[in-house]
């Protein structure tokens, strides 16, 4: 997976999860957790849906990585080569 298609599949993810989520407005760096008001549900539902479309197995101690769009493209790449 290039980067490209990683970030495609984090803003895909996130926009399932939060429908109507302003991901133009949502800098590469930014902690869109904060940002787009995600609560725990769905931030798991957002992990859980990653790491489906994704194939790659997204532990607990992994979900801090996740905390930007860069960030989480990053550690898709990282995991799928």
């Amino acid at each position: 997976m290039n980067r490209t298609e990683a970030l495609d599949m984090v803003r895909e993810s996130i926009t399932h999860v939060i429908p109507g989520a302003d991901l133009a407005a949502l800098g590469p760096d930014d902690a869109f957790r904060e940002a787009l008001e995600m609560d725990s549900l769905d931030f798991l539902s957002f992990v859980e849906l990653l790491s489906g479309r994704s194939g790659v197995r997204i532990e607990d101690e992994d979900t801090q990585q996740l905390s930007t769009l860069s960030r989480s493209a990053d550690f898709l790449v990282d995991h799928t080569q």
